[in-house]
Formats: C-alpha cells, structure tokens, sequence
C-alpha cells in the first residue's frame, strides 16, 4: 500500500513563495503519473499540476506560469513550486499518486488511488 506525505506548506504574503514537497513508501516516484490537488473550505479538491511517467505535465489555467512540478530522482520527491502567489491559493494541497501505466498526466481526482493528508498554504494579501 502507497503511503504519501507531504510537506513544506505555510502562511506567506501576496506574491511570496513556496515548494511542496512529497515523498511516498511503497512507491516509486516517477514510475508513474503524479499530481498536486487542493481544497479550498467549502469547495471541491480541484487539480493544481499532474505529471505523467515520462514527464508530460498538465497545469490548472489558474496556476499556468506560476507554479512548476517537478520529480527529483535522486531525492525521489515529487515538487511542487509556487510562485507570485495570492491570496486564492489558499487551501489544503494534496499529494496524489497512481499505479496505472497511463503516460498522460491529469487533473482529474478520479485519476488517482493513493493520497497523502495534505499540507496547510495560506496566502495573506
């Protein structure tokens, strides 16, 4: 059974930054399609940024340019940079993994069996 953590969540002004980060056991990270998800209170989890196994990425229109995921090897973490962020950014953000031999990434909750409890981000204007 897949177990992901997350981490690297916080509270940070207008236009500041951040990186998530999420490490797994009983998985291998980068074997296949990954992604980052939040919930904002009161509002359904939605997709932030997916990769797929041989690094195809997928972005939410509200992210595009501002935020990167990426797969360290050799740290076997799963990233998730942000940048000029505002005060929407602020929810829960969850760590997503998948088991399929899919090659496309997605944003689609449905996509994924495994996921971590999530870290806090908190973006005060």
């Amino acid at each position: 059974q897949a177990q992901l953590a997350e981490s690297g969540g916080g509270s940070v002004q207008a236009g500041g930054s951040l990186r998530l980060a999420c490490e797994a056991s009983g998985y291998t990270i980068g074997a296949y399609r990954m992604g980052w998800f939040r919930q904002a209170s009161g509002k359904a989890r939605e997709g932030v940024a997916a990769i797929g196994p041989y690094g195809s990425t997928a972005y939410a229109d509200s992210v595009k340019g501002r935020f990167t995921i990426s797969i360290d090897n050799a740290e076997k973490r799963l990233y998730l940079h942000m940048n000029s962020l505002n005060p929407e950014d602020t929810a829960m953000y969850y760590c997503a993994a998948d088991r399929t031999m899919s090659p496309r990434a997605s944003l689609d909750v449905s996509a994924y069996n495994y996921w971590g409890q999530g870290t806090q981000v908190t973006v005060s204007s």
